[in-house]
């Protein structure tokens, strides 16, 4: 990826929101309308009701999802009042699945940033359960704002993105999130990190090959960012050796990083089943990042 490529400059003017009324969620939503008022951009806030089949069997279990409705109107009013000053509309949607909802809603509202929050579930309880945050982030065609468990209540200037980090494997995935890194750190006047987490020390070891791996990819990183992002965005080139997830965490945490992102692959089979597989990593990233999370298809 060539300088020219990573200079572009995103817009955003449609961001939707995904919420369940939860207290992640809750922090989902102070992010996107902070983004949406920065960027000028309509609010979209979405609440899927996912009714089980057999509530359709009796007028019992009909009048037990007219009440699931109600309630859900109740919240969607607080919603729209924390709204208020931000250009927004709330939809409640029945549907099969989360999944199919927002699918139908990016389309819908032409988004171009899906935010949300996630309980960071993780191990046996995920693999029964599933990740609702990790099935839209694979299979969504949009960047995905996540806001998990571990990031402090009005911390990292609720949107506001001060020290912005960058995790690449040079992937064509990677790449595809390069340009909303820059972008991003340029709208903020942040600092950016760049950072690649080798899995080996010097690919077997060899104190030479080591010095040469870490030279290459100290050249590879600093080639992401053109030369005159130096103004705006001072970014740092970092090389760390180790499991690749925990290196991500451990390079946040120290530089108490506003924001982390990264590349993501599309699944490949079922999403849940992805727990201890390396496709997991970005979700373990997401759920345990004490700052909101960017994955970027390619």
């Amino acid at each position: 990826m060539t300088a020219a490529e990573t200079g572009i400059r995103i817009e955003l003017k449609n961001v939707l929101l995904l919420t369940d009324f939860s207290e992640p969620s809750e922090s989902a939503l102070r992010f996107a309308a902070t983004i949406a008022r920065q960027y000028g951009a309509e609010l979209h806030a979405l609440h899927v009701l996912v009714p089980r089949p057999l509530l359709y069997t009796s007028p019992e279990a009909m009048a037990g999802i007219a009440a699931m409705e109600e309630a859900a109107a109740c919240e969607m009013q607080r919603v729209d009042s924390q709204l208020a000053g931000v250009s927004h509309e709330t939809t409640t949607m029945r549907a099969p699945d989360v999944w199919t909802a927002v699918e139908q809603a990016v389309a819908a509202s032409n988004a171009d940033l899906l935010v949300l929050g996630t309980h960071g579930r993780t191990g046996l309880q995920k693999l029964m359960l599933g990740s609702v945050a990790e099935e839209v982030f694979r299979k969504a065609t949009v960047p995905v704002l996540t806001i998990g468990p571990h990031v402090r209540g009005g911390a990292h200037g609720g949107g506001r993105f001060h020290r912005v980090l960058y995790a690449t494997d040079f992937s064509a995935e990677a790449k595809a999130a390069a340009p909303y890194a820059l972008s991003l750190a340029q709208e903020a006047q942040a600092q950016l990190v760049l950072l690649h987490v080798m899995t080996t020390s010097g690919e077997n070891g060899a104190r030479g090959a080591a010095a040469s791996s870490i030279a290459d990819a100290m050249h590879k990183l600093l080639e992401l960012a053109p030369e005159e992002a130096k103004l705006w965005c001072r970014p740092e080139p970092v090389v760390q050796y180790g499991q690749v997830a925990e290196r991500i965490l451990e390079e946040a945490r120290g530089r108490k990083a506003d924001l982390v992102v990264l590349g993501v692959r599309a699944p490949e089979g079922p999403v849940a089943l992805a727990t201890h597989t390396p496709r997991s990593v970005a979700y373990r990233v997401v759920a345990n990042a004490p700052c909101p999370v960017l994955t970027v298809r390619a």
